[in-house]
C-alpha cells in the first residue's frame, strides 16, 4: 500500500505543476495586455501635450473659440432653423454612408457576375468614380445637371457625389471580402440544399465582414473628411462655418483649429465604433481579435 502511494506522488506533484503553470500563464496574458495598453496610452498622452504646446504657442483667442463653439458643434441652429455644423456634416456623412454602401454592394455583384452587360455596367461606373477626382464631380452634379433639367439642391447634391464616389470604392471592398471566404463554404452550404441568398446572408456575408469592415472603416473616416466639399455650395457644415467665421472676426487660426479638433474627435469615435466591429467579428478568429483590441 504505501509502495502505491510513493508511486503516485510524482503524477500528482507533475499535475500540480501543470495546473500551476496554466493558472500563472492566465494573469501573466491579462497583465501584458494591460500593460501594452497603458504603454500606448502614455504615449498618446505625451504626443497630445506636445500638440497642445505647440497650439499655445500661437496664442489662440479663447474667448473667440468659446464663442462660436456652440454653432460649429452643431448646438445652435441655422437662423432658417436648419442644423448646421458638425451636426451637418454627420448627417451628410451618414446619408452618403447608406447610399454609398447600398451601390458597392450592388456595384460588386456586378463586378462579380457572368453577365456581361451587368459585368461592364459595374466596371464603367466603377472606372469613372475613381478615375475622377471628387471635387470635380461635386461641382459637375451641382453645376452640370441643371444644363440637362435636374436641379438639385446644395445638400442633396453634395450626398449624391459622395455617394457615388465612394460607392466605387466600396464596391472593390466588398468584392475583394466576398472573394477572400474559400470557395469550399459555398459549394459545403450548396451541397446542404440551403437557398442562394440565406448562403449569401448565413454563410458568406460573416466571414466576408471579417475582412470587409476595416477598409470600410476606414472610407467612412475619410468621408467624413472628405463631407467638407460641400461647402463650395454653401451647406453650412463644418468646414464652412470655419472658414465664415475667420473671415468675418479674423480669426483664421482659432477657427481653423477648432474645427480641425472636432473633425479629429468625430474621426476617433468612428475608429472606436470600428474597432468594435472587428472584434465582434473577429471573435471565432484569435489572431485577429488580439489584433483588433490593440487597435
Amino acid at each position: 500500500m504505501t509502495f502505491e502511494l510513493r508511486s503516485d506522488l510524482p503524477q500528482r506533484r507533475s499535475l500540480r505543476l501543470a495546473l500551476g503553470s496554466f493558472a500563472s500563464a492566465i494573469p501573466t496574458r491579462l497583465t501584458g495586455d494591460r500593460l501594452f495598453g497603458v504603454k500606448v496610452g502614455l504615449v498618446w498622452t505625451g504626443l497630445f501635450v506636445i500638440l497642445i504646446v505647440g497650439f499655445v504657442q500661437f496664442g489662440l483667442d479663447g474667448g473667440a473659440i468659446a464663442e462660436r463653439l456652440p454653432f460649429m458643434l452643431g448646438i445652435r441652429l441655422t437662423p432658417s432653423g436648419m442644423i448646421q455644423g458638425a451636426a451637418m456634416t454627420l448627417f451628410v456623412t451618414a446619408s452618403a454612408v447608406g447610399f454609398a454602401g447600398m451601390l458597392g454592394l450592388v456595384t460588386a455583384m456586378g463586378r462579380m457576375s457572368s453577365n456581361p452587360f451587368f459585368f461592364g455596367l459595374a466596371t464603367f461606373y466603377g472606372s469613372l468614380f475613381r478615375g475622377t477626382p471628387l471635387l470635380i464631380q461635386v461641382l459637375l452634379i451641382y453645376l452640370a445637371l441643371p444644363q440637362i433639367g435636374i436641379i438639385l439642391g446644395p445638400l442633396t447634391s453634395g450626398i449624391l457625389a459622395l455617394s457615388l464616389n465612394y460607392g466605387a470604392y466600396n464596391a472593390e471592398i466588398v468584392r475583394s471580402g466576398v472573394r477572400s471566404v474559400p470557395a469550399g463554404q459555398w459549394e459545403a452550404a450548396m451541397s446542404l440544399g440551403l437557398p442562394r441568398w440565406r448562403i449569401a446572408w448565413k454563410v458568406i456575408a460573416p466571414q466576408a465582414l471579417r475582412f470587409i469592415i476595416p477598409p470600410a472603416g476606414a472610407q467612412v473616416v475619410s468621408m467624413l473628411k472628405d463631407s467638407a466639399l460641400v461647402s463650395l455650395m454653401g451647406v453650412w457644415e463644418l468646414n464652412f462655418l470655419a472658414q465664415s467665421y475667420g473671415r468675418s472676426t479674423y480669426k483664421y487660426m482659432e477657427m481653423l483649429t477648432t474645427a480641425a479638433a472636432i473633425y479629429w474627435m468625430m474621426s476617433i469615435i468612428l475608429e472606436f465604433c470600428q474597432a468594435k466591429l472587428e472584434r465582434r467579428f473577429g471573435r471565432g478568429y484569435p489572431g485577429a481579435r488580439a489584433n483588433a483590441h490593440r487597435s
